[in-house]
């Protein structure tokens, strides 16, 4: 199953998105559960998922949330698509994802939807936020693309203009998920981490390395970030009633978003839920979800 349906490549200058260019055009991606087959066991999972992160937030204060992972391949971007459509799935929820992966975009592609101006040209100024804001065919989620390529990723993310940008963000919806790249090997998710609420970090069991994880974990919360906790795909579980493998996914180890105190940055030594074993994870997370999706093959 080849996951990336809008063929697109970037030739020459992104033009404005027009804001009701992509209501008309379906989400129609098998791996985005929540669409595909909303009523699934795998559609369910990614609502217990979004249960865990919505009892972390009793206030319902608009939050803004990082999903990273340690290297590439671990699922951040249908992970954070599909969670977005579970939490607008609550009542008076609006969700925006925002494509802030500028080295290898990838949330257009998986909507089905053409390269337009986006983050890049926000954060440079070419671009207003009313134009780079675009609804999507379903109700209550919008998303901002990851626009032109920066000659300097780090550069753009870690500006005062992304600070501004993002309160701005906080004002009009409820939450908002940032598709980062990777945290080993960019800086990105470290910079955009600092400045977040808090950070999910995408775990692919038994196949992402324990010490890669933990030097991941303790780079993010060094930079300053708040590691709300581990998001664990990849372990086959068997359903009985499609007969497919399913990939597993759990909010592991939760604490409270950030503090906005002098001693916030105190008492930041957590744990990180092993990726080799399922069954000690399941002994020691505080909140647990499945959020699986399907796998290549049947």
């Amino acid at each position: 199953m080849t996951p990336f349906l809008h063929k697109d490549p970037v030739q020459g200058p992104l033009q404005p998105a027009d804001p009701e260019e992509s209501k008309g055009i379906p989400i129609a991606s098998e791996e985005l559960a929540m669409i595909a087959n909303p009523r699934s066991q795998i559609a369910e999972q990614f609502r217990v998922l979004r249960n865990s992160i919505v009892t972390l937030n009793p206030e319902g204060a608009p939050r803004t949330i990082v999903m990273t992972s340690a290297l590439r391949g671990e699922g951040k971007t249908v992970a954070t698509l599909n969670l977005a459509l579970a939490m607008i799935e609550l009542a008076r929820t609006h969700v925006l994802v925002v494509d802030a992966d500028l080295h290898s975009p990838s949330v257009e592609r998986y909507l089905n939807l053409p390269r337009r101006q986006g983050l890049s040209e926000l954060l440079r100024g070419e671009c207003s936020i009313d134009r780079a804001i675009r609804a999507t065919s379903v109700q209550g989620l919008s998303i901002v693309g990851a626009g032109a390529p920066p000659r300097n990723p780090s550069e753009l993310l870690g500006s005062e203009r992304m600070k501004t940008l993002i309160a701005a963000f906080k004002q009009r919806f409820s939450y908002i998920l940032f598709d980062s790249p990777e945290a080993m090997t960019i800086s990105d998710a470290s910079l955009l981490g600092a400045t977040a609420d808090g950070i999910v970090l995408v775990v692919r069991l038994g196949s992402t390395p324990r010490h890669y994880v933990e030097q991941t974990h303790n780079l993010l919360e060094a930079m300053g970030g708040n590691v709300l906790g581990t998001c664990l795909t990849g372990a086959s579980e068997v359903d009985t009633a499609a007969r497919y493998a399913k990939r597993y996914c759990s909010l592991a180890k939760s604490k409270p978003w950030r503090r906005r105190t002098a001693d916030a940055a105190e008492n930041r030594e957590t744990r990180i839920g092993r990726p080799v074993r399922a069954e000690r994870i399941k002994r020691s997370m505080w909140f647990r979800s499945h959020a699986s999706e399907r796998s290549r093959s049947e």
